[in-house]
């Protein structure tokens, strides 16, 4: 493995679980990644004022990674540096039909999320969030002719295996369809994805993808770990993400981020690459 110039760590599963904090020696793992003038970013669905607190923790001030590749922001500022929104009308079609097979469906828009009912569904998201939704009477007047940064259907986690395929059929092509946390069902523009968006990350600060190093745990993750020079996934990740990482390690509960920085980026055999590296 060459030397990462850049890691790249997804937040909810990965470096968080639903206590959202992330745990001691995975802090200091991260820090020790940044003392070695190894750039560190986020990449993440959540809203950018969810991930925000999580970058300062880290001291991380560059380019982050948020709505699974559909906005990006500089982490001090708050500036966004690129969105890449849904279309209404595709974001539309999904809320008719989510609204007519009762589920629960939220658009997003400068930053906060709009949905029709606060229920257990709006609830659990803000828990996770941190963020209260802006409950209108109708997502379609609301978003009629503008578009939504992405869709969300928020449901139990046994029903989305079979849901998203509902989705993905309205979709038709017109967006980027994936799974995050076990209670979403995300949709976004067809044009990004985490890996997309990582590219754009990295291409900003002149580093290639080869020498980027990158964990995540969950379907939406793939696209990244595909993207990058070595990816790897937590131990509590579906196989299809297992099946494209250069390596597994433990979950959340196990010190999985740290144990990826300590074996792959902060051992002896790293610091010689990175010194040997042009």
């Amino acid at each position: 493995m060459t030397a990462p110039l850049l890691v790249a760590l997804d937040l909810d599963g990965t470096l968080i679980d639903h206590s959202l904090v992330i745990r001691p020696r995975v802090q200091a793992a991260v820090h020790a990644v940044a003392a070695r003038g190894i750039a560190v970013t986020i990449v993440t669905g959540r809203m950018f004022v969810a991930s925000a607190p999580y970058a300062a923790l880290l001291g991380i001030r560059g380019a982050i990674v948020c709505y699974q590749g559909a906005a990006i922001y500089e982490a001090a500022t708050g500036v966004k540096l690129r969105e890449t929104p849904l279309a209404s009308d595709v974001a539309l079609r999904v809320v008719e039909r989510a609204r007519r097979d009762g589920y629960h469906v939220q658009l997003y828009r400068d930053d906060r999320f709009y949905c029709e009912q606060y229920n257990r569904y709006a609830a659990l998201y803000a828990r996770l969030a941190g963020v209260e939704p802006v409950v209108v009477p109708s997502l379609a007047d609301a978003f009629a002719g503008r578009d939504s940064t992405k869709c969300n259907i928020v449901t139990d986690p046994q029903l989305v295996a079979q849901y998203i395929e509902v989705v993905r059929e309205v979709c038709a092509g017109d967006a980027y369809v994936t799974r995050s946390n076990p209670e979403f069902i995300e949709v976004l523009n067809p044009h990004v994805d985490k890996g997309e968006a990582l590219r754009f990350v990295a291409s900003r600060a002149g580093i290639p993808m080869e020498r980027v190093f990158a964990i995540g745990d969950s379907y939406n993750d793939i696209p990244m770990l595909e993207a990058v020079g070595f990816g790897v996934a937590m131990g509590s990740g579906p196989a299809e993400l297992k099946a494209v990482a250069k390596a597994a390690v433990g979950d959340y509960e196990h010190d999985g981020v740290a144990e990826a920085l300590e074996c792959f980026v902060l051992t002896d055999e790293g610091r010689a690459l990175e010194d040997s590296a042009p």
